[in-house]
């Protein structure tokens, strides 16, 4: 058992298992032809539970073998110009070399003792990140694993500072199209759940500063405290960015905690026409970024970051056998000091690759790329009779309806739209997201792969308009009979 572990004497075997796994995988990203096979459920499930592992196959390429079945043939797969649905992004080779690195060196970034440069890089990578959004000298911050850890733990520090003897008078404000993430963080942190609340959005889909205002006013009248305002860069659903230097300006006046989740609009940060979208965020107290989204990083890579590197103590704690106080005293850097999870990847490593082969501008290329084929999107949907468009698209979303040319219930093109996605899905020739919009059914185009060309968006929207008239169609006949 010992020549499979990875060390000196098995380099070679790493070589060539290593070499023969990349090889399955370009092979199967260069015969690709749809980004699903849909396959249900039903009839995989009981070939993955077939599998006995109490009986290993001892041979990798066997393995192998066994995980086209299991596994690559039916993958979803990001990179192909029709996947469409959620906040997925093709990746790029550097950060997959990196990826490839990191994972057989496998330095935990907690401590210096298991990670010597690996520390010094991730800290470059904040430093450097800081430095575009502008937060100042004083920055900070971690990567973590998701925009959802970082908003968590941005608002465990925005509640600490809040200083509060009684936590269920906390409030944090957030606007109703921001991520579930932010009730989900209240609630773990313990501040009950009237601590969120929630603001509309003007019809941009944008938060209303003027009812921001009118809560915060509220707030404070009845004798609340107004912990933190989470602003988005880059909603979820409609790609959204939220007045950020009228909201910071409101937070300053009521001495309110401004965090802002651009896990999405983070691309802007390295775009070289877009970046004024995100003009205000440098007011910030803490930051969400999700380099794997807008910046074409593998799962997972995301960072929080803070204006004042001090706050981050509120997620400080000691172990003997860790970081033990005397560490501080002789300036050892060690970054579980910052960070809300101990064992930690290297996934700093993959960013700092991608930023080393393409630079900042080659990121931001590609995402403006992403953003000018959302709004030609935009253009040739509001020019669709088929078709009823939310909003004009900020970065790379489009969220839209199916719309018969003839009069029918607003309940059947609810139904017709899920039909359109569910079917699209099955067939593998197009992955579309949903989502509710005023309580009925739209679906939703994320765009994050600058290989998808407008005939891609044609033919999809195409695709969709049948399934959704073959629907109505066999409805009406079951109606009729």
């Amino acid at each position: 058992m010992r020549a499979h572990l990875l060390n000196d004497a098995t380099a070679e075997r790493y070589r060539r298992s290593v070499t023969e796994g990349v090889e399955r995988v370009a092979d199967r990203l260069a015969t690709t032809k749809r980004p699903f096979t849909g396959v249900t459920p039903e009839a995989l499930a009981p070939v993955v539970s077939a599998v006995d592992l109490d009986r290993p196959l001892g041979d990798a390429s066997a393995a192998l073998d066994e995980l086209e079945r299991v596994y690559l043939r039916d993958a979803v797969y990001f990179h192909h110009p029709r996947y469409l649905a959620h906040l997925n992004c093709p990746v790029v080779i550097p950060a997959v070399l990196g990826e490839t690195v990191l994972s057989a060196v496998n330095s935990s970034l907690d401590t210096w003792d298991q990670s010597a440069g690996g520390t010094l890089i991730e800290r470059r990578l904040i430093d450097w990140t800081a430095g575009r959004i502008g937060l100042g000298a004083s920055a900070d911050g971690v990567f973590t694993s998701g925009g959802t850890q970082s908003n968590l733990q941005a608002l465990l520090l925005a509640r600490e500072e809040a200083k509060a003897d009684t936590p269920t008078k906390l409030r944090v404000f957030a606007s109703e199209c921001g991520h579930f993430s932010v009730r989900k963080s209240a609630t773990l942190l313990g501040l009950g759940p009237d601590a969120v609340v929630s603001v509309p959005c003007d019809r941009d889909k944008r938060m209303r500063t003027v009812a921001l205002a009118a809560e915060l006013e509220r707030c404070r009248a009845e004798g609340l405290i107004p912990m933190a305002v989470v602003a988005t860069a880059g909603t979820t659903d409609f790609g959204s960015i939220d007045p950020l230097p009228e909201i910071a300006a409101l937070c300053a006046q009521y001495g309110t905690w401004l965090h802002v989740d651009a896990a999405y609009g983070c691309g802007l940060l390295a775009s070289t026409t877009r970046r004024s979208l995100l003009d205000g965020i440098e007011h910030a107290d803490s930051v969400t970024v999700d380099y794997h989204k807008s910046f074409f990083q593998p799962v997972s890579s995301s960072a929080v970051l803070v204006r004042d590197g001090a706050t981050l103590r509120h997620a400080t704690y000691h172990a003997d056998y860790l970081n033990p106080r005397r560490t501080v005293e002789e300036r050892i850097p060690n970054q579980v000091d910052k960070s809300l999870q101990t064992t930690r990847r290297f996934d700093a490593l993959k960013l700092w690759m991608t930023l080393r082969v393409m630079g900042a501008d080659g990121i931001g290329q590609l995402f403006d790329e992403v953003c000018e084929l959302a709004a030609e999107g935009w253009r040739l949907l509001a020019a669709d009779p088929r078709y009823d468009v939310v909003v004009e698209p900020r970065l790379s979303t489009l969220v839209f309806r199916y719309v018969p040319a003839r009069i029918t219930s607003p309940s059947a093109i609810d139904r017709a739209n899920l039909h359109a996605r569910k079917a699209l899905f099955a067939s593998g020739e197009a992955v579309v997201a949903g989502t509710s919009v005023g309580g009925r059914q739209y679906l939703k185009f994320t765009l994050l792969n600058p290989e998808t060309s407008i005939r891609d968006i044609t033919a999809v929207l195409d695709l969709i308009a049948g399934h959704a008239e073959q629907y109505l169609g066999g409805e009406n006949l079951v109606r009729a009979s």
